[in-house]
């Protein structure tokens, strides 16, 4: 690359950016614009924290508080034993709360997204496995249906791989710069809480 293109102007939208896009040689070449980063994605990813944050951190607060018409944590802990959490529903009650509030927070404020997105998609996980076959998948025709874990687990899947977007706490982490290997480790983490609280804490 001549030195021309290594100082000419960077155009790093109107919500701001630390790096340039990487150009592939393919769209150098051929001269069409190279896809990049934008505002646009900021902004996108922002509504979807918010929306997905947002969410967890109102059934988080129904759980431990009552809120917003919530079960609080004593009927919380009667509908974890009917799913068959006997032993430890009630402190899994207060754990399961405090995550979601503190983790959908997290995602909110896009700080530790990577992990914060990997707790709530370890809740979902657990609250898809234990409903599949007993319950109906659309919301229409039961509330407690798998479509709104679905919808909710998805969106933190999501996050936990494009991360929290540039308006956000993480900016300029490692995670946000590099997000595939923190993505995967994530993951991996959000199977194994899964996979403890369903096989360990169930019975």
């Amino acid at each position: 690359m001549s030195s021309t293109g290594q100082t000419r102007p960077f155009d790093i939208g109107s919500l701001g950016g630390a790096e340039p896009p990487v150009i592939p040689d393919r769209d150098r070449a051929d001269g069409r614009r190279p896809v990049a980063w934008n505002g646009s994605a900021d902004i996108g990813l922002l509504v979807l924290r918010f929306v997905i944050g947002g969410l967890f951190f109102a059934h988080g607060a129904q759980k431990v508080i009552g809120m917003w018409g919530g079960l609080g944590p004593a009927a919380t802990a009667e509908n974890l034993r009917g799913y068959g959490f006997v032993a430890q529903a009630d402190a899994l009650a207060w754990a399961l709360g405090i995550a979601e509030m503190a983790a959908g927070a997290f995602v909110v404020l896009g700080l530790l997204t990577p992990l914060a997105a990997a707790g709530l998609v370890s809740i979902k996980i657990v609250a898809v496995a234990v409903k599949w076959g007993t319950v109906p998948l659309y919301a229409a025709a039961a509330p407690d249906a798998l479509e709104i874990d679905l919808l909710l687990g998805g969106g933190a899947l999501a996050l936990l791989f494009t991360g929290a977007g540039r308006v956000a706490l993480d900016r300029g982490r490692t995670w946000q710069r590099r997000p595939l290997p923190y993505s995967w480790l994530c993951l991996v983490i959000a199977v194994g809480i899964a996979a403890v609280v369903y096989y360990l804490l169930r019975g």
